[in-house]
Formats: structure tokens, sequence, C-alpha cells
């Protein structure tokens, strides 16, 4: 059948506006709203319909209004902002071919309405594309809703699933719960559970108001006061279908676009993919304005938006622009000539390509160089496919290399040069005289750009794009190692890293060496880091297996238990690992309230969601236990021992050092921040962490570091005096808040105390405190109010914080480095506010991480000078574990302590609490 695409214009304009920052072209002219539904429009045209509409409301007075003086009486005017888009969005909108309908005396929605039924009853399919709920009243076979910003679509089934009523109840749905911003008068507190309730039981808002007298409690007082203006209520939030139009469904053709004047709205504010697609003669591209690429956002006002803020604008000298001149090098004079190139060159990009992923198992396949951009080269040492080409002997290549590669004093620039620096320890070669990181460059620049790879830097910043790894090996089961690819092709990707590479410093270099600060935090903190945790990753940490595989075996057991004790709760045989036989048990059958749910809109069973129901019953708290159990088993106890290196007889993670956006370390393979220690299951598997004999494990922990950094920023006398005189500051808090002696602060009080301390820190709500505390959201608020009455300077620093992320776009640390903050200018209340509470928490938890990334750097300085006695070997969130000399403990300890006190110069001391033991747990 035909389609007619009827288009909610006035409710995208609106959404469009507080979905997208505040975007601006060069003139200084909001676009972000115009952009939103331009691209809208680009969609809808991809889908090519029969008949089309942009509906836009009119000008001036409704028939609503004749009916309520009070209508709409309580709406804000529209904000300058986007009053300045109304008259571009039309002109766009016409000159993309699309009727507008704008129709004096009735809504947008009346019109819709209208022509909705009036297509159904000619033959013709309806899809209403908004996100205005009102519009499922009008949904029937025939006609469905299409919400192209989230790409969903509502029919009678998708209303009922959403809404819990049926579309022809949908206004006495609306009519029960009335309408704050359209100003329609409804039930006192009668939310949506409440009205879908009302109407499953008496089917319609007139039954409702008939059994009203029936209704208990304070809500069924509320009903009978409002019976007398229900009736208005649903004759407001009624769409006519009956409204007089002068063009009908069949009348409703796409016009022919006018490219010209296209041209010149997209030339002006700056839609540039569409302009590009315009002139290339191609249909627009079906996207949705929020998944658009970077790259094709005009001009953003304010900076910090991940995802949607615009690139870099890419280098424009040509020494770094355009394809690079690549050698591949198969005989001893050519390697000979590269030799005395990188001799005298003032940088050398060098790069390993390798058969494995784990580094201190990597065979190297072969190395690429590069010495002046767009130049670069390609030494093949094992690859291995039939008819290879003979190549330079493996050894004698490394060997020729290492004096290069050892020399100190020839600075060298890496993507992620950690890896190569293991790989080649493992080949007898100690990489030195890494000067410069592309990874670690950008990062610093900035750290909540979602990705640091060198594909992605150099179509970013050098507007290049290389050579994809699956292009030269194949994808998923067809990938072939890349021993096997062809020398030419090998020598086109490989050398092109080492280029680019060399590329990306000379263009990243000159944006470090205009922020100061940042310079700092790179060249003393970032990249002396990059030798001290290959360090640690060499040297591994030795695991107990036996100890490993019987705690697992002990879990499993007690994950059996579980099993069985939920089965005999449930009455029935059921799997904890199965959602869909756990809703089935929670919700069907148990009747639990389903508090949360999934994006497809069934009851959620996640951690969140058991959590919030495990005081309701046994069950969901059986479940919680029993996956953390697994959890347990399936990432530490069975994998742990697989992740033991043969060659080594260790662990050897490894660290992500670009990866959190607060400068914080993550590790991976396996991940050893993350096992728990709070519980006794968690304690076990640190036991397995063991020294080997004649050593102790020793394990050196910062003592409430994020606290002394609030007291240092806020400069807060109560909580520097706290820390001075060396008091337990939770219960000094608790004294302070609760307005009592230090002595007769109590347990209960006390942990309340820590939670406003830590929760505060975190930006937390009075809500989010009350949920922790289990207290009432009031008593909550106090807690808060006396907290900040006591220590104004953590107000003062909060607010403080906030101003300069609202105009800058990013927070700092004591040392320089810069946080840029998601949705800082969102329109969105609730981004915003994530963003502020972020803002708050970053500089402390970024500060944090750049002291214990300074003292690695001083202890493992030291540490090199007592080789024989001790190693640093895992950094775990504020704490550093050591293997060290049974012998040498007491002066390993000391060293260890006053350099990691001595990290930083706060306010108030830096405290380290100084653990030692046979295994971790022992000396946490």
């Amino acid at each position: 059948m035909p389609r007619l695409v009827l288009i909610d214009g006035s409710s995208y304009l609106y959404r469009a506006f507080h979905a997208l920052p505040p975007l601006t072209n060069a003139a200084g002219e909001p676009t972000g709203a115009l952009f939103g539904v331009v691209n809208m429009l680009r969609t809808i045209l991809k889908q090519r319909p029969d008949y089309v509409a942009f509906v836009a409301d009119a000008p001036g007075r409704t028939f609503r209004d004749d009916l309520y003086a009070e209508y709409k009486a309580n709406r804000q005017a529209m904000p300058d902002d986007l009053l300045a888009q109304v008259e571009p969005m039309h002109a766009i909108v016409g000159a993309l071919g699309f009727p507008i309908l704008r129709v004096d005396g009735v809504e947008a929605d009346d019109v819709i309405g209208t022509l909705a039924r009036r297509a159904v009853a000619e033959g013709i399919d309806v899809t209403i594309s908004t996100g205005d709920k009102d519009f499922a009243q009008l949904v029937m076979p025939g006609i469905e809703l299409v919400n192209t910003m989230t790409n969903t679509t509502l029919d009678a089934a998708a209303v009922f699933d959403k809404f819990g009523v049926r579309p022809d109840q949908i206004v006495d749905y609306l009519a029960l719960m009335g309408d704050s911003i359209d100003n329609i008068p409804g039930v006192e507190k009668c939310g949506p559970k409440t009205a879908a309730k009302w109407l499953a039981q008496y089917g319609s808002l007139d039954e409702v108001i008939a059994h009203a007298h029936e209704v208990g409690g304070k809500i069924g007082e509320n009903l009978r006061k409002a019976l007398p203006q229900l009736p208005l209520s649903r004759q407001l939030a009624t769409i006519r279908t009956d409204v007089p139009l002068a063009q009908g469904p069949r009348d409703l053709h796409l016009r022919e676009r006018d490219t010209d004047a296209l041209r010149e709205l997209y030339r002006r504010y700056e839609f540039n993919a569409a302009l590009k697609e315009l002139d290339a003669g191609t249909e627009p591209a079906a996207r949705a304005a929020p998944d658009l690429p970077a790259a094709e956002l005009p001009q953003r006002r304010e900076f910090g938006v991940r995802g949607i803020s615009p690139p870099p604008v890419p280098s424009t000298d040509p020494e770094l622009i355009g394809p690079g001149r690549y050698e591949l090098v198969t005989t001893e004079a050519q390697l000979d000539g590269w030799l005395a190139k990188l001799a005298t060159a003032g940088l050398v990009a060098f790069d390993s390509e390798t058969d494995s992923l784990d580094p201190l198992q990597a065979r190297i396949v072969g190395v690429s160089i590069a010495a002046a951009p767009r130049e670069g080269a390609y030494i093949p040492l094992a690859h291995d496919y039939p008819g290879a080409p003979a190549q330079l002997d493996a050894a004698h290549v490394l060997a020729r290399l290492k004096p290069l590669l050892e020399d100190a004093t020839q600075p060298k620039v890496g993507q992620h040069a950690k890896y190569d620096i293991n790989v080649l320890s493992t080949h007898g070669i100690a990489l030195r005289g890494v000067a410069h990181d592309t990874m670690l460059e950008s990062y610093v620049l900035n750290s909540t750009a979602s990705r640091h790879d060198m594909d992605t830097l150099a179509k970013r910043h050098l507007g290049y794009e290389t050579v994809p790894y699956e292009q030269v090996a194949g994808r998923g089961a067809k990938q072939i190692p890349f021993s096997q690819v062809d020398l030419d092709t090998a020598c086109r990707y490989a050398a092109e890293d080492a280029d680019v590479t060399l590329r990306l410093h000379r263009a990243l270099w000159a944006k470090l060496e205009a922020e100061p600060r940042l310079r700092h935090v790179y060249e003393t903190i970032e990249m002396p880091l990059v030798p001290v945790l290959a360090r640690m990753e060499q040297r591994g940490v030795l695991v107990d297996t036996v100890a490993l595989k019987q705690q697992s075996h002990e879990l499993a057991r007690r994950m059996h238990e579980i099993n069985e004790r939920a089965h005999a709760i449930a009455g029935r045989s059921f799997s904890l690992d199965s959602p869909k036989q756990l809703q089935a048990i929670l919700f069907d059958e148990l009747k639990l309230p389903a508090l949360m749910k999934t994006p497809s809109g069934q009851p959620s069973t996640n951690e969140e969601a058991l959590e919030a129901i495990a005081d309701q019953h046994e069950l969901p708290r059986l479940i919680l236990d029993y996956r953390g159990l697994a959890k347990l088993r399936s990432t530490y106890t069975e994998k742990l021992a697989d992740n033991v290196n043969p060659r080594t007889g260790r662990v050897h993670t490894s660290y992500n050092q670009a990866t959190a956006a607060t400068g914080r370390l993550s590790s991976v393979e396996p991940n050893l921040q993350n096992i728990p220690i709070r519980t006794e299951e968690g304690r076990r598997i640190r036991q397995a962490f063991v020294a080997p004999p004649g050593w102790k494990v020793v394990a050196a922990d910062y003592s409430q570091i994020e606290l002394r950094i609030m007291a240092h920023l806020s400069g807060d006398p109560g909580l520097l005096a706290a820390f001075h005189g060396n008091q337990d500051v939770h219960r000094a808090t608790a004294a302070e808040v609760f307005g009592l002696p230090l002595e007769q602060v109590d347990a209960n009080q006390r942990r309340a105390a820590k939670a406003i301390n830590f929760g505060l820190m975190y930006g937390m709500s009075a809500f989010g405190l009350a949920r922790q505390l289990g207290v009432g959201r009031g008593e909550a608020q106090d807690y808060m109010a006396r907290y900040f009455s006591r220590y104004p300077g953590v107000r003062d620093f909060m607010e403080r914080v906030r101003e300069q992320a609202h105009r800058d776009g990013w927070v700092e640390t004591v040392f320089g480095r810069r946080l840029h903050l998601d949705y800082i200018h969102s329109r969105n209340a609730a981004q915003r506010a994530g963003a502020e509470r972020a803002a708050i928490n970053a500089p402390m938890q970024g500060t944090a991480a750049d002291i214990i990334k300074r003292a690695m750097i001083s202890v493992d300085a030291w540490l090199l000078e007592h080789q024989d006695a001790a190693h640093m070997l895992m950094q775990v969130h504020d704490e550093l574990v050591f293997e060290v000399r049974a012998e040498a403990v007491d002066a390993i300890v000391a060293g260890v302590r006053e350099r990691m006190a001595g990290a930083a110069e706060l306010a108030v001391p830096l405290v380290v609490d100084v653990g030692v033991g046979a295994n971790w747990d022992e000396a946490h």
C-alpha cells in the first residue's frame, strides 16, 4: 500500500534543540536544532515515501485557548537560540521539497490527526514521525508512530507495552495524569502507573469517574476533587481528526528540491556532509542526528561533549599529509643505507610486527622504521608463506639494530611504545631513548576522546586514511598471521605505521607545546611511566595455581548449594543463568515488583534491579550471591592459571595507560584491579598471589588519599585540622555533623559520615545519600546541610569547580592534567548534572592518579639501585605491591614509604600504610 509520512515539525525542533549541544556556525548563528531536524529529514528522504508533509504550528490562538484560558499558560517563551532557527528550518524544509502545512486556529497535532485518519480511509498507510506521546491515541491498523531520533516504532501492541493502556485509552490516560507543560489539569499525584491501573480496572475515564467513590486513600480524595475538570482535560488532550483542510493526503507529493537554495543554506550553516552529497548528486544519508560522526557536525560553541564534538582540524603541513614512499629492505646494502639514515636522524620512529598480541610471547615478524615524514622502510624477518622471497636473517638484523635501539641518546618515537619495549626485551634488546609516544600525546591532550589508536589519530589529526590491518590480513576466522602476508602488502602496511607515527608526533607535539601544563604532565608523568610499567609487566607476579584450583572447586560447591537452595525456594528447577527463566520466577510467579526494565521493555534481572528488590524476598539475594561467585570463578580462579606464562611461570598483566579519562591505570589479561577485597572469597584469591621462597610480598597503600586531596583543594580549615591532627577523618566529620564530642561518635554515625565524605566527593545527591544510608531524603538532606555548614570550604570549592567546568568545559588536577567533561553544556538536565558531578570528582581522582604515577616513577628509580632486593609488581588503585627479599624488607619498606609520601606536596600529609606477608592478602 502507498505510505504517507507526517512529520511533527514542532516536536522535532524542540527535541533536537535539547538533545544536541549548542552548535554554531562560523558566524555565531545557532545551528544545533536545525542540524538535528535537517538530518531527520534526510533520513526520511532515503525512505522515498509516496506522500509526505512537514506539519508545524501556526502562530496565534487555537480552539483550545477558547476552551480553557489557562491552556499552555505555564509554557515559557521559545528560547532566543531556538527562535532564530525556525525561519531557516522552514527554508531548508521547503528547499528539500517537503510540503509545509500550517493551519490557523488548530495545532499541528490536529492537522496530523486529520490527515492520518483520512489517509487510512483512502487506503494509505501512515507513519507519524514524532517523539510526542500524545500521538499514541491515533495508533490503529494502518497508523504507526516512528521516532527517528531513537529509531523506535509504536504500533498498538507497542503502545500497550510502553504505557500499559490501549491506544483508544490514551486520551483518558492523558486526562487523568494532566500535563504540566500544556497546563492541562489532571488528578493530583496521579502518575502513569496509577492512570494505567484505573483504566485497566474500569476501562474508561467515564467509568473511573462513575466509580471514583470506590478509590481509597489520599489518591482517591484527589480523584474526587478533580472530577469537575476531568471532562475538560479529556477534551484538551484529544487530537482532532476533523479539521477542514485545503489539501488531502494524495496532494502531499514531494516536490523537486531547489538545489541552488539548498547549497546556499548548507554552506551558510556549515552542513558539510549534506553539502557534499548534494554536490555529488547522491541521496541523503540515512542517519539520525545524534549518531552522526563528528566530522559531519558544524562548529560547536562549547567543547566537551564526547561523540559529537568536532575533531581537531587536520594538519595542512605539506610534509605531514599525503601518501608516503616506502622501501622493502631485503638486502644488506639497503640495511646499511637505512642504518646510516637513522644514525643522523633527529628522531627515529620504530615499530615491530609480531605474531601475537601478548608482547612477552610474541615473535618478531618484521620491523619498520622512519627517519623523516612520508618516508619509511619495512625489514621483513620471518614471513614464511609458500614462495616467500629471501629475507635478511632476523638475529643479524636485530643485532645490527641493537646499538641504535639501546642508545638512550638517540630519541625515538612510537605508538604504544610499551608494547615494543616488551617485545624487544624477549629478543635480548633493552629499548631506550623513547622520547615520545603518540598514543600518550593524544591521551594527554584529550583523555576523554574515545580512541587513541594510530588509525583514528591519523584520520583525526592528519586527515589521512591508513591501511587497516583487516585489509592486509583478513578478518575473523579467515584472518591470517602477519607472517603469511606477502612482502609488498606487508611493506605498505608496516612502513606506513612508522611513517604515520612520525607524522603524528609532529602534529601532536605542536599542540602540546602550546599547552605548557599539559606538556608538563606528558613529560614528567606519562612518558617516564612507560619504562616503569614495562618493567612491572616483564617481571610479572607469582601465583599459586594449586591454591587457585582448590578455591575454584570450593566456589563451584558453594554455587551448587545456592542453586539447590534457590530451587527449593521457587518450588521447581530453573537456571540461575537464564534471564528469561528468572523473569518468570521473580515477576510472574513470585509477583515481585519489576522496578527496572530492559531496553525491550522486559523486567530487568541485572544486578541493580535485583539489589532493588533484595529486601523483599530471599531469592534475589541468592541470585546475586551466585553471580558473584560465578564471576570470581570464571574471571580469576579458573582463568588466572591459564594466564601463567610458560617461560616465566608468572602472570604478566598489561597496564592500559591511555584508557581512563581521569588518568587512572587499568589492567587486562588478566585484570588485577577488580579482585574484591571486602569479601572472604576475594581475599582468598589474593592469598594465591605469593612470594617465592626467601621473599616477601609488601603492599603499600595511600590512606584516604582523595579526601586528603579534597582538603588540599578546598582549603577548608576543619578538614585540614582533622588531617593535621592525625584524626580519624570520618569520626571527625561525624562529630561535626552530629554536634558530638569525638569520643561519643558511634559506629552508625561514623558510617554515615563516611558515606557523606565519599558521597559528596563523587557529587552524590541527597537522594543517592538517602538510598545508601537507608534513611529518608529529608534526613539525608539535613546531613548534607550540616556538613556544608561545618565545612564551608568544601561547598565553596564545589561551586568554584562547577563554575570553571561551565566556563572552560574542563577541570584540572593539581599537576595540570586536563579532564574534559561530557555534556557540561547539555540542555538535558540529567546529562548536565552528571557532568557537574564528574567535574567535582575529577580533580580529586585525577590528582590521586597523578600522585601514584609520580610515586611509581620515584620508587622505580630508587629500586633500580636495589635490583637484587626488590621489584615492583602491581599497581591497584592507590596501592603498590612489591616482591622483596626477606632480609631487605625493613629498608625497602622505609624507602617506599618515604618516596610515596613525598610524591606530592599537599596542604596535608600523605600517609602510606604498609603491610608485609607471604602473600598479597597477608600484606594488605
